[in-house]
C-alpha cells in the first residue's frame, strides 16, 4: 500500500475550501438579489400611509438610495468583518438579535447529530451483517416507512402520543426558552424536538451504510482478510467498516445541512425559540439584513458540512487517500 501522503491531502483541502469560498460568493449574490425582490422595506416599516417625504428619508437612513452594487459591496464588506447589519424592525444588530436563537438551534441540531449519527451507523451495519434475515427485513421495512413521513407528520404524532391523547403530560407539547434563558435549562422540553430530527435522519443514513457495508463485505479485500484468518471481528472493524463510512459521511453532511431548513418546521410546531421563528418574522416584516443573514449562515453550514464529510471519507477510505 502507498504510504499516506499529506500534502495530496492538504492540497485536496485547499482546493476544497476554495470551492467553498466560490460557492458562498455565488450565493451572496443570490441571496442579495432575491432580497431585493421581497419589496421596499422603508415602506414595510413606515406603513402604506407614510409620505413621499418620509419614504425617501428612511431610505437615505438604511442606505437604501443607493446602487444595488454599492449596498451589495457594502453588505458583503460587513460579512468580512463579523458585521451583520442592523435589524430594520428590531433596529439593534442583527448578530444581537440572532445570537440566542441561533445557539438555541444549534443546541437542538447537535443533540439530533450525536444521537442519530451513531444510531445509523449501528443500524446499518449490522443489517448488513444479518442480510435478508429478520433484523434486516425488520428495520429496512421500518426505515422505509419511517423515510416517507414529512418532518411535521412526525413531530404532530410524537405529540399525540407523548404529549396529548395517549400519554397526556408525560412530555411537554412545546418546547419554549424563555428570554434570557438556555435550553439546556429544560432539557425535558427538547426531548420531543430531539427525538424528531433523529427520526427524520436516522432512516436515510441507515439505509446508506447498509448498502455501502453490504458492498463492502462482497469486496475481494475483505474476502482476503478472511482467507488469511484474522478474527471476523478484526476484519469488520479494521477493513470493512472503515471503507463503508465513505459513503456514508457524505450522506450524514447532507441531512445534517437538510436539518439546517428542516429546523424551522420543527421548531414552529413545538414553538420552539430558534432560527424558524426568525426567519418568518424576518420575511414577514421585510426585515432584509435577518433574511440575508440567516441565509448566507445557512448556506455556509452546507459548504463547512460537505467540505467535513469530503476530508473525513479520505481519511477513512486508504484507497481514496493513495489516489491524492
Amino acid at each position: 500500500m502507498n504510504r499516506f501522503r499529506p500534502r495530496g491531502v492538504w492540497g485536496f483541502i485547499l482546493r476544497r475550501l476554495l470551492l467553498g469560498v466560490l460557492v458562498l460568493i455565488l450565493v451572496s449574490i443570490l441571496v442579495f438579489l432575491a432580497t431585493q425582490a421581497l419589496g421596499d422595506p422603508a415602506r414595510a416599516i413606515l406603513g402604506r400611509n407614510a409620505t413621499p417625504a418620509s419614504l425617501a428619508a428612511l431610505r437615505r437612513q438604511l442606505h437604501l438610495d443607493r446602487p444595488v452594487f454599492e449596498q451589495y459591496l457594502t453588505w458583503v464588506t460587513g460579512l468580512l468583518h463579523g458585521n451583520l447589519g442592523t435589524s430594520l424592525a428590531a433596529q439593534e444588530p442583527v448578530t444581537t438579535l440572532l445570537s440566542p436563537r441561533l445557539v438555541n438551534s444549534a443546541v437542538l441540531v447537535a443533540l439530533a447529530a450525536v444521537l442519530s449519527i451513531p444510531l445509523s451507523i449501528a443500524i446499518g451495519a449490522y443489517a448488513a451483517l444479518k442480510r435478508e434475515k429478520v433484523f434486516d427485513q425488520t428495520s429496512s421495512n421500518l426505515l422505509l416507512a419511517l423515510a416517507a413521513l414529512p418532518e411535521f407528520v412526525v413531530a404532530m404524532l410524537l405529540v399525540i402520543v407523548f404529549a396529548t391523547t395517549v400519554f397526556p403530560g408525560f412530555l411537554p407539547a412545546i418546547s419554549t426558552v424563555p428570554p434570557g434563558s438556555r435550553p439546556w435549562n429544560n432539557w425535558v422540553a427538547l426531548v420531543l424536538p430531539t427525538i424528531t430530527l433523529v427520526i427524520i435522519v436516522v432512516p436515510y443514513i441507515a439505509r446508506i451504510m447498509r448498502a455501502s457495508m453490504i458492498e463492502v463485505l462482497e469486496s475481494d479485500y475483505v474476502e482476503m482478510a478472511r482467507l488469511k484468518g484474522l478474527p471476523e471481528r478484526t476484519v469488520l472493524v479494521r477493513h470493512a467498516l472503515p471503507n463503508a463510512l465513505g459513503p456514508v459521511f457524505q450522506v450524514i453532511a447532507l441531512n445534517l445541512a437538510y436539518l439546517a431548513g428542516a429546523i424551522i418546521v420543527i421548531e414552529y410546531v413545538f414553538n420552539y425559540a430558534g432560527v424558524g421563528g426568525a426567519v418568518q418574522q424576518a420575511v414577514i416584516n421585510h426585515d432584509l439584513p435577518v433574511v440575508q443573514a440567516l441565509a448566507i449562515l445557512i448556506a455556509a453550514v452546507y459548504v463547512i458540512l460537505n467540505l467535513l464529510a469530503d476530508v473525513a471519507t479520505i481519511l477513512v477510505t486508504p484507497k481514496l487517500r493513495t489516489r491524492l
